[in-house]
């Protein structure tokens, strides 16, 4: 998994959806000729996986795959900006690793190819919630204002909501890696692992 990738897009989700606004709408002849380029490419990478073969190719399909569907998000978010499109690049950047790392995970076998998979999930899984909450954030900030209003006391109660429903998510994501790990181990030192694990996580 390109854990650099991933970190990047972490730390990018806040600054996406401030920045998103900002950007230029696209003229029509633009998006088209955007749009043919993103096609061109796709086909391009295609034929290259041509020449692999079994894991390889795979990870080589779900790369290109991965690029034009990423593409095609950013060139949306650059044809009609908006904090949605922003947040669909988001997501389609953490899809995109996803489908990459878990292509890559094949090349593992047993509780290490088990473990590789739900890191790459939880990772997914981690950046896809800060996103939506972000998103939420976003919108209910819209409508709340700095005026403690009725509409606006309800908005910034689901902005707590959306935190939380991320928070919840990400802790979902890792107790799973957490015990996936412990599987790897036997008896009593399993269930040492697996009792550490509720702890850590609250179960």
């Amino acid at each position: 998994m390109n854990k650099f990738n991933m970190t990047a897009i972490a730390v990018a989700v806040g600054l996406i959806f401030s920045a998103g606004m900002m950007a230029q709408t696209m003229s029509k002849d633009d998006y088209q000729a955007a749009e043919a380029t993103i096609a061109d490419k796709y086909k391009a990478d295609k034929a290259n996986c041509d020449s692999q073969s079994g894991k390889q190719q795979d990870i080589c399909i779900a790369a290109a795959k991965s690029n034009k569907n990423v593409a095609k998000a950013e060139l949306e978010a650059r044809h009609e900006p908006s904090a949605k499109h922003d947040y669909d690049v988001v997501v389609a950047k953490a899809e995109a690793d996803y489908a990459v790392a878990s292509a890559t995970c094949q090349n593992k076998s047993g509780n290490d190819q088990d473990v590789c998979m739900k890191e790459a999930k939880a990772v997914e899984t981690r950046i896809k919630a800060d996103a939506e909450a972000e998103l939420k954030v976003l919108n209910a900030n819209k409508t709340a204002g700095k005026e403690y209003t009725e509409t606006g006391m309800k908005e910034k109660a689901e902005m707590t909501e959306a935190r939380q429903e991320a928070a919840t998510d990400k802790l979902e994501a890792n107790y799973a890696v957490a015990k996936e790990k412990c599987d790897a181990l036997k008896d009593d030192e399993k269930d040492s692992c697996q009792d550490a694990a509720k702890m850590k996580y609250g179960k």
